[in-house]
């Protein structure tokens, strides 16, 4: 399943910042727009796959899961 979200990003002196619109606390910096780039990509991947690891471990064991079309 392929999910699209929305980088905001801008120069700030020699570097390159930005962040995810959609999910708070990714952000990044880089020397380059391409490497800012691929910096979100790779963070935002792994604060998904964190946050799905946290929200399973919170359960008791017998849950389900559910897909939410918005």
């Amino acid at each position: 399943m392929t999910n699209t979200y929305t980088a905001i990003i801008q120069p700030d002196g020699d570097w390159w910042i930005g962040w995810i619109e959609e999910i708070p606390g990714v952000n990044c910096q880089e020397a380059s727009r391409d490497q800012l780039l691929e910096s979100l990509k790779i963070t935002l991947s792994e604060a998904l796959e964190l946050n799905k690891q946290e929200a399973i471990a919170a359960t008791r064991g017998n849950y389900q899961e559910e897909k939410i079309v918005v």
